[in-house]
């Protein structure tokens, strides 16, 4: 993507697993199963623990990695 860090909007819920997202203003939320989830530009994120993360978004998804 060649930014620091993820310029897409994200929308979703969390199905499986944990993930962790760390803001470029410094804030963090921790997203598990049952979770909504609005994640603005400027973002990090990984997994936490062993269980693959499984969301499904409702926004951005189409978008990701999409070459431009």
């Amino acid at each position: 993507m060649k930014t620091e860090s993820c310029q897409n909007h994200h929308q979703g819920v969390g199905a499986s697993g944990r993930m962790q997202v760390a803001a470029d203003d410094g804030s963090e939320i921790e997203i598990g199963p049952g979770d909504a989830y609005n994640i603005p530009p400027g973002h990090d994120a990984w997994v936490v623990g062993d269980e693959p993360f499984i969301g499904y978004e409702f926004k951005s998804a189409a978008e990701y990695a999409k070459p431009s």
